[in-house]
């Protein structure tokens, strides 16, 4: 192929956007790109494949290829060099087809006379929707020029696909962003919702991928970097004197915005016929497909830089994505790749729900909605792509999915489903002053989890006993510096004060693993989990804990104070924790403040190896709450964070009961006051059976303590027992199905 000039490419995608332009199906248009990329680059074959599903490619168009195949071939992901090119989103450029790793000869195309092959992805900001192929007979490498020019020509192609260009008939020219589409997530925090989406980044959409006017394009480009530039040295001197990782976030915002080799491959693109706006998605397209193939994290989060700076300067050529707050629905549900807690926190109460492509189950953002009580999904992959702003979104987080767009059958089930939920929660409003006591004469104390000041309110309405777990890490999180002393003592005397007499347990600040501090140095670990996290951060770094404990005795100005220690795994650490305890109060006293009417120290049993303590902490801490969430994972080692496995091991196995029952025995024999805080506390089956095992505090989100109250009062406490002890001797792996035919019966 002779060389190309920058003129000739210009000339090709003039012609594109005229063909496009001109009336027709969108079979019409692809066939006429099809015949147009073959001529201009002297090929004998030009091929189009799109998606019609996640994992299936179809030939959807062609120039040199029997017609026949049309929507008749079809090939799995990274099947064939075609598959492969898609998998990976990189090209396959070779002289010999049949000899590269993984050909697939596909007889119904009469593709074997050919042996040149160059396949680029069709991107869109890094997700793949198809592959544009070029073949010839001559055995030969096509040219980086022509590997240009055609990555140009697919980036017009996703455009125009984005924009329904190629609508018609077949799965693979389905109008986008239109069917109904399924995506199972991890829980973050349980829950049953319907609304409509609210984009937390609106999406930006090229309407004018081809321009005539390189020079006025390159202006337009020069002119929104300089706006960009001007705004990332306003960020940096606005944070002058802020935490470090902050510091270097935009000190890299600036290094890429000033960086010569950006702005030229965006230039490059111009040149080549691309609007400005195009040749920044161009570019933004590229970063996010490198980032899908990095590991090391260091280069994640500059890749990540360089994409949300992209989008930025998107924003300025287009001015779109800049949605004002009163254009949100009525019954928002969140949708975002990640959000940070402070984010989260300023969009409150208002959502109806959340909905990540990111985030873990343990991420800040699920701490927040945990407080919130609002339900959330993390890990959707690729809702952020598909969803519009508007769409109709269906949560099912008690399951793990969520249906956007869903028909009517679907939808009409939720509103069925809430309006049961809604029905249920005013019934349970009449027992809210009652006790929780079961048919056996047995009392079981409900209490509430909480994060938030603003979560207190919930005592009275829910009628919780108490705060059983307070997550004092939250004030931490949302901030990009160390709180003060006096801040978190006005704010635990605030929350105490709400309380109204009720106890309030306040865990001490529960960070690592993947619950790390804006302003602290993160530490890379394989398993952060099993890692520095909770009281082994707050033992090795003392003057945090010692901060918070002293701002917790001063908050109590006089009055009763309960204070628990996270994730104790032996004596050592509770013996070293309280002694820190005893530190601040000696502090307090010398300074003359004054101590705490009563005093109760506790520990979380949160992994097996305290269970096995010796008697002598059994005797010496004032109340034990097993932390249900991690101990579990901890006893099945299974992450529950990983969906492979967090599913696979029921509460109600024989097994793990047997080991609440010796934790149960062992605080009984010492008298040591025993309570269970997590999900499973606020599952009234597994509540059930946790209080027929001899736990009489449990501890859950608000929103559970009426379906918990609700069933203990139905049902006797010893009968159940005895239905779990006949299916443990029966060798029975689980006492699930034996506890629901009794239920039942």
């Amino acid at each position: 192929m002779p060389d190309r000039s920058e003129s000739e490419s210009r000339k090709l995608l003039g012609r594109l956007r005229d063909a496009m332009a001109s009336s027709g199906a969108g079979q019409e248009r692809l066939d006429r790109i099809t015949t147009l990329v073959a001529e201009s680059m002297g090929t004998e074959v030009c091929s189009i494949y799109l998606f019609r599903d996640r994992d299936t490619l179809e030939l959807c168009a062609t120039e040199g290829l029997r017609a026949e195949a049309v929507h008749q071939t079809r090939m799995r992901l990274g099947e064939g060099l075609v598959g492969r090119v898609a998998r990976a989103g990189r090209v396959v450029n070779t002289a010999d087809a049949p000899a590269e790793r993984g050909f697939r000869y596909m007889p119904e195309t009469g593709e074997e006379a050919y042996s040149s092959f160059l396949g680029v992805p069709i991107q869109r900001l890094g997700e793949t929707l198809g592959v544009l192929v070029v073949q010839s007979r001559e055995a030969r490498e096509f040219t980086s020029d022509e590997v240009y020019a055609l990555e140009v020509v697919a980036m017009v192609v996703a455009e125009m696909t984005e924009l329904g260009a190629f609508v018609g008939e077949g799965s693979a020219l389905e109008a986008p962003h239109q069917r109904p589409a399924t995506f199972r997530a991890s829980v973050g925090q349980e829950g049953v919702t319907m609304g409509h989406v609210w984009l937390h980044e609106p999406r930006v959409v090229v309407t004018k991928p081809i321009a005539d006017d390189p020079e006025a394009e390159r202006a337009r480009l020069s002119e929104a970097v300089e706006r960009l530039r001007v705004g990332v040295d306003r960020m940096l001197d606005g944070a002058a004197g802020g935490d470090a990782e902050h510091l270097q976030v935009l000190e890299a915002y600036r290094m890429f915005a000033n960086s010569r080799g950006w702005l030229r491959r965006m230039e490059e693109s111009i040149a080549s016929g691309l609007s400005a706006e195009a040749a920044v998605e161009k570019e933004q397209s590229a970063a996010r497909a490198r980032l899908s193939q990095v590991s090391d994290p260091y280069l994640r989060d500059r890749l990540h830089d360089l994409d949300d700076l992209s989008h930025r300067l998107l924003r300025l050529l287009t001015g779109q994505g800049q949605a004002a707050e009163s254009e949100m629905p009525a019954d928002p549900i969140l949708v975002a790749r990640n959000i940070g807690p402070a984010e989260l926190l300023d969009y409150g109460r208002r959502l109806k729900g959340v909905v990540l492509e990111e985030g873990s189950v343990g991420s800040h953002a699920a701490v927040v909605a945990r407080a919130l009580a609002i339900p959330l999904l993390v890990q959707a992959d690729r809702i952020a792509t598909e969803a519009l702003n508007g769409d109709l979104i269906a949560l099912d987080a008690d399951q793990g999915i969520a249906h956007l767009r869903p028909d009517e059958s679907v939808a009409t089930a939720f509103r069925d489903k809430m309006a049961m939920q809604a029905a249920a929660q005013e019934r349970y409003a009449s027992i809210r002053d009652k006790p929780a006591e079961a048919r056996c004469g047995t009392v079981v104390a409900l209490h509430m989890n909480a994060g938030l000041m603003a979560d207190l309110p919930s005592l009275e309405s829910s009628g919780a006993e108490g705060v059983g777990l307070f997550r004092t890490e939250l004030q931490f999180l949302i901030r990009n510096q160390m709180p003060r002393r006096s801040e978190l003592s006005a704010l635990y005397a605030r929350i105490m004060k709400a309380a109204q007499g009720k106890r309030v347990v306040f865990r001490t600040l529960d960070i690592g693993s993947d619950k790390v501090l804006p302003y602290m140095n993160s530490v890379d670990e394989p398993n952060p989990a099993l890692g520095w996290r909770a009281i082994r951060v707050g033992l090795d770094k003392p003057g945090v804990l010692r901060m918070q404990l002293q701002a917790l005795v001063r908050a109590a100005a006089g009055g009763p104070l309960t204070v628990m220690f996270p994730f104790i795994a032996q004596y050592e650490e509770w013996r070293a924790a309280r002694a820190e305890m005893d530190k601040a109060l000696e502090r307090e006293r010398i300074l003359g403040h004054p101590l705490p009417a009563s005093l109760e120290v506790g520990a979380m049993l949160e992994t097996p190896s305290l269970a096995f303590a010796s008697r002598r902490f059994f005797e010496e801490v004032e109340f034990i709450s097993i932390g249900g969430n991690d101990l579990k994972q901890f006893f099945f080692a299974a992450d529950r964070e990983n969906e492979l496995v967090r599913r696979r091991y029921d509460t109600l196995n024989v097994s793990f009961l047997s080991f609440i029952e010796q934790i149960v025995d062992r605080c009984a024999e010492t008298g040591t006051p025993l309570s269970f805080c997590g999900e499973d506390a606020g599952r009234p089956i597994e509540a059930l059976c946790l209080a027929a095992m001899g736990i009489r505090t449990l501890s859950m989100r608000p929103a559970s303590i009426g379906p918990v109250k609700h069933l203990l009062r139905r049902a006797h406490l010893g009968e159940l027992r005895e239905v779990i002890a006949e299916a443990k001797a029966r060798g029975e792996q689980s006492v699930r199905p034996a506890v629901m035919d009794h239920l039942r019966r």
